[in-house]
């Protein structure tokens, strides 16, 4: 029989406590509870955290692991309190890429086969069919080689569009798709990209690297998929190069601010689509069988498959 394992929930409770339930069906000798209900914080040696306050890990001297409930942990690694000492990681499962992979290829469609227009014209009960290109035509720039930008670069090479991929290694790219790398190599997919997707982690490297300089870059009429994290983009950019038709079109799926002020001007403009960071999630199930199999890994003396490098970010 598994020993119990103590664990806390850092962030919103709103957020937070569904995962009980979860933890529950799914591992449940691992015993999740909000700091307030914490009664011995010395036995606690899990901390499951979204957005932790600065001083949230604190009060728990005896963390063996911490864990994010999504993909991204710059939230966390933000928190001053964070232990330097206890492997954190993220959530990583085939399942979420898949999710983010088929999102984006809806994004690719929409842009590439014009669908925005069609329903303009079903406005106007008017009758057009526009002219086509083959999706091998198309030439697609992703930004990012992780699991999600892999899971993404097969979907569309599985309907032919002509991909390639940025990465900071140039490593571990599927099978069949090229990369570039390197301070150049930025500038050799920005070049050759008609659709740019970022799937990039949030770096300091990375911060604010949707910008003037990367637009104009992109061919003419270029369209942007924004996936990664709301820090990457610079606005103010972005609506530049469409007003100056440099960009053509935008999905933006993430926000500096969430959830986007009612009155900000992405809501209403006419080439931008807006989702409400949705392209893909981790479930509560999902998050619990993933940290049960992380502390099963440290008890065998292994670190989790998904572990961060917090001097990479990711």
């Amino acid at each position: 029989m598994a020993r119990t394992i103590q664990g806390v929930l850092l962030g919103s409770p709103e957020i937070m406590r569904d995962y009980i339930d979860a933890f529950e069906r799914t591992a449940p000798y691992i015993q999740l509870a909000l700091p307030q209900d914490v009664t011995d914080p010395d036995a606690v040696t899990l901390a499951l955290a979204w957005d932790p306050g600065a001083d949230d890990f604190r009060p728990y001297p005896n963390l063996r692991l911490v864990s994010s409930i999504a993909a991204g942990v710059n939230g966390i690694l933000a928190s001053p309190s964070l232990p330097r000492d206890v492997p954190l990681m993220r959530i990583a499962g085939e399942s979420q890429a898949q999710m983010m992979a088929g999102f984006v290829t809806w994004h690719v469609l929409w842009h590439h086969r014009r669908f925005g227009d069609y329903l303009a014209h079903q406005r106007l009960a008017h009758w057009e069919r526009l002219p086509k290109r083959y999706a091998h035509e198309i030439r697609i720039g992703l930004l990012g080689a992780g699991k999600m930008g892999s899971a993404t670069a097969r979907a569309l090479k599985a309907l032919d569009y002509d991909v390639v991929i940025y990465s900071r290694s140039g490593r571990n790219l599927p099978e069949g798709v090229a990369g570039f790398s390197g301070d150049g190599g930025l500038d050799r997919l920005a070049a050759r990209s008609e659709i740019l997707i970022n799937l990039l982690p949030l770096t300091p490297e990375t911060r604010d690297i949707l910008n003037a300089e990367l637009f104009s870059r992109l061919p003419s009429g270029a369209v942007l998929i924004h996936v990664g994290r709301g820090e990457h983009l610079v606005e103010a950019d972005l609506l530049a190069a469409l007003d100056s038709g440099q960009l053509s079109a935008a999905s933006l799926d993430v926000f500096a601010i969430e959830p986007l002020p009612t009155d900000h001007v992405f809501w209403h403009h006419d080439r931008i689509v807006v989702t409400p960071h949705d392209a893909c999630d981790s479930t509560p199930t999902q998050v619990a069988q993933e940290v049960a199999e992380a502390m099963a890994r440290l008890d065998g003396g292994q670190l989790p498959i998904s572990v961060v490098d917090r001097h990479a970010g990711y």
